[in-house]
């Protein structure tokens, strides 16, 4: 039986795509046959260990280091560069499960790179966001795409980031933590054709396997409904926004652009309060908390279309293809990831980031359009697919085959047909 160490900075019960495709990898990892085990960063209030159908280890910062986030002060994250503490703790896991290969995701890489220091067991890293390029993770300069990384230029965005101390810190572990990382990675999975791009700018392009996987939709059977959350909907068909309210998902343009459309339907907002989301909103507006993810993935199948309007690059999107699984029409951004899934004028819309014209009018166009938008729900509906557990499992198995020694070849041509789509 294969042994598989999966290693997350992210993980459940906090919300996120990240925190899900983790839990969910894991789990259908597991069903398949594979023994797993999961690493991830404790939180005070969780057990140190437990089996959520698989086993899962949290494993202690050293006290010294601040929660390193600048959003969520009540979920820690792994800094850029390793953790004495966690390295000694994933050590002595790797020793006694002895994995066959460690998959890592996040900034907790660096800490399982030194860990594997010694061992011949391939590391594989997935590559879900600029962390391994950004040491604020979200390419944005100015609020713009960043042309690239520069350590001056890194120094003033992360100190405006995560203020001056924690600022330096992470830029210098950014920049430092590289060759460590070209050193003993084994492979790298993107999520998207543009964070493969990015990623390859940081690590190079000659660490094989380099290869594309999206993210993937859960099987709907797996999902629970809340009567006590969906009563919160509005009785008539609504827009919706699903994903953090921050200024980073182009919140406030999203808002404007909703306040000059003509005879619009009610917007819905589900998602998380952070420190920048605005404290007022426009009437005709619904905001809501701590919606679980059998709810969510209702309200997309009740609305009228998504909107996902982010300023930054989102590296892939999961709220996109959820909502095209329920066959909705969907305005996305470019460039990032997007366009991996949203085909403008067939599945959706894709207009320039924090552009509220275009938003404006790609809205509209939605509300006035009712056959338009039922057309790119359909398409959208077939595209996502390629999205789906039992489409993309079976090449996450053919990478671990190739990892170890086995043949990559049906993964290396599955990656370039995903890539052109």
């Amino acid at each position: 039986m294969t042994r598989i160490l999966l290693v997350t900075d992210h993980y459940p019960p906090f919300i996120g795509g990240a925190h899900r495709q983790s839990y969910v990898l894991s789990h259908q990892l597991h069903e398949r046959g594979y023994d797993v085990a999961v690493a991830t960063i404790w939180h005070g209030g969780l057990p140190r260990y437990e089996n959520d159908g698989v086993d899962v280890y949290r494993m202690r910062q050293i006290e010294m280091l601040p929660p390193w986030t600048a959003r969520n002060k009540k979920q820690r994250h792994h800094p850029p560069f390793p953790d004495p503490s966690v390295v000694w703790q994933m050590r002595r896991l790797i020793d006694r499960f002895k994995p066959d290969i460690v998959h890592s995701h996040g900034w907790i890489t660096y800490s399982a790179a030194v860990a594997l220091i010694g061992h011949k067991t391939p590391l594989l890293i997935t590559a879900r966001d600029y962390g391994y390029n950004c040491a604020t993770r979200t390419l944005l300069y100015h609020d713009q795409t960043c042309s690239g990384p520069a350590f001056a230029k890194c120094m003033e965005c992360a100190a405006g980031f995560y203020g001056r101390g924690k600022g330096y810190l992470s830029v210098i572990g950014v920049f430092s933590g590289r060759p460590l990382l070209r050193s003993r990675v084994n492979g790298i999975h993107s999520i998207s054709t543009f964070v493969q791009k990015v990623t390859e700018s940081a690590l190079g392009d000659d660490i094989v396997p380099d290869i594309v996987i999206p993210s993937f939709l859960a099987a709907d059977e797996a999902l629970e409904l809340s009567e006590k959350h969906l009563s919160q909907l509005p009785k008539t068909p609504f827009i919706l926004f699903v994903g953090a309210l921050q200024t980073r998902k182009g919140l406030i343009q999203l808002l404007e652009a909703y306040q000059r459309l003509s005879a619009p339907p009610p917007l819905v907002l589900i998602g998380t309060i952070e420190r920048d989301t605005p404290s007022d909103f426009p009437a005709g507006v619904t905001v809501l908390q701590s919606f679980p993810h059998g709810s969510v993935m209702d309200a997309w199948s009740r609305c009228l279309f998504g909107v996902v309007p982010s300023l930054w690059p989102e590296p892939l999107g999961a709220v996109v293809f959820e909502a095209m699984s329920r066959g909705k029409a969907v305005i996305g951004t470019t460039p990032g990831g997007h366009t991996d899934m949203i085909s403008d004028g067939k599945t959706g819309l894709l207009v320039s980031p924090g552009n509220v014209d275009e938003l404006t009018a790609a809205m509209q166009r939605l509300i006035d359009e009712p056959t338009l938008r039922e057309q790119m729900g359909r398409a959208g509906k077939e595209r996502i697919r390629t999205f789906t557990v039992d489409a993309v499992l079976p090449r996450f198995e053919a990478l671990y085959r190739e990892l170890l020694g086995g043949d990559g070849a049906v993964i290396q041509t599955a990656a370039r047909s995903t890539s052109s789509d």
